[in-house]
């Protein structure tokens, strides 16, 4: 195996004190007075002999690890996928890296990974809290560690948070249903009191009684089985028989489609909060409400860039456009089936 070089190596080869060349690799040249010389001598040494530094070390004797942990719902839909992308691009550029995780928006595994993270020692946090987590989060604000929240936020604390305006996307989904003569509007949603589903909640229903119309809202539990999920939405089809439906989250909308299609039942319009790539795939194509994801990255990692160097002294909570997406799905009452 070979023998891992030390800066005691480097300063025993080029002649010169340990301190030295600490102080050179640590960017302290100028600042300790050494020539421009014996700079370039160290550096290009430590290049040639291929050095690494002991980052657990570094970590320690600077109080950073330059990692950020970022705790998300789940890595696998594509928001919360392009959103990680995103992050982990822009604090790259800037000398961090990203350790990230999914909840399946699990109080107790959102906690766990949240104390492994501060067992790590990571320099800041981006979270999507679950329910059951303001302990947590709480305890992170009171130890001053460098934090944003985004997707959703914990009402009554004062905490960094980036979100879209959910109220308006979901208000701007359903009237568009309105005004297409859509008259039995259904809401699909998750039984869930966080802040998100809530104000999709309320966007929905300011819309409805705007147009006088009357609600219908079916409710899911999120850790169901899919096929026991499927089976319920059909029956719900069945009672009520919407003629539209706005899905409040996009994995709900691929179920309510798996559905329709399993029966091949008449297609109602539809709409889904989050765009999804099967959307533009699928016949007819899905009109959706997007959010504006590349705006949200730059929030999230512009917000803890801030606070990890001192500037973000006041709370920063942004609201942020969403754009509705419109496509055949919800343009007019169609009766094809799914494929």
């Amino acid at each position: 195996m070979k023998k891992k070089i030390l800066i005691s190596d480097i300063a025993r080869d080029l002649g010169v004190s340990v301190t030295t060349v600490s102080f050179i690799l640590n960017g302290k040249a100028k600042e300790k007075r050494i020539s421009d010389g014996l700079t370039k001598r160290v550096l290009d040494y430590v290049k040639k002999v291929g050095y690494k530094p002991n980052e657990l070390a570094k970590s320690l004797r600077t109080g950073k690890t330059k990692i950020i942990g970022l705790v998300i719902e789940d890595i696998s839909n594509p928001f919360f996928a392009n959103i990680a992308r995103l992050i982990e691009a822009k604090a790259y550029a800037k000398g961090y890296r990203i350790l990230y995780c999914s909840t399946d928006n699990q109080p107790g595994k959102t906690v766990e990974l949240i104390e492994l993270f501060r067992d790590r020692h990571v320099d800041g946090y981006i979270i999507t809290p679950s329910e059951g987590v303001r302990d947590t989060v709480e305890s992170l604000l009171a130890s001053h560690l460098p934090l944003v929240l985004f997707d959703r936020y914990i009402p009554g604390l004062n905490a960094n948070y980036v979100i879209s305006d959910n109220v308006k996307g979901a208000y701007d989904a359903t009237a568009h249903l309105a005004q297409r003569g859509y008259k039995r509007i259904a809401l699909v949603t998750l039984y869930s009191s966080q802040t998100q589903m809530r104000d999709r909640m309320n966007g929905y229903m300011r819309a409805i009684d705007t147009y006088q119309l009357q609600p219908y809202v079916k409710k899911v539990n999120m850790g169901d089985d899919e096929q026991a999920v499927i089976q319920d939405f059909q029956t719900f089809l069945e009672d009520q028989q919407p003629d539209a439906i706005f899905f409040a989250t996009n994995y709900l909308a691929i179920g309510g489609l798996k559905a329709l299609k399993q029966r091949n039942l008449p297609m109602p319009g539809v709409v889904s909060y989050d765009d999804h790539t099967l959307f533009k795939l699928f016949t007819p194509t899905i009109t959706a409400v997007s959010q504006p994801i590349e705006a949200i990255a730059d929030e999230l990692i512009n917000t803890l860039l801030n606070q990890l160097e001192g500037k973000g002294k006041e709370t920063k909570q942004v609201i942020l456009p969403s754009k509705l997406i419109i496509r055949e799905s919800s343009l007019e009452q169609i009766s094809v089936t799914g494929n």
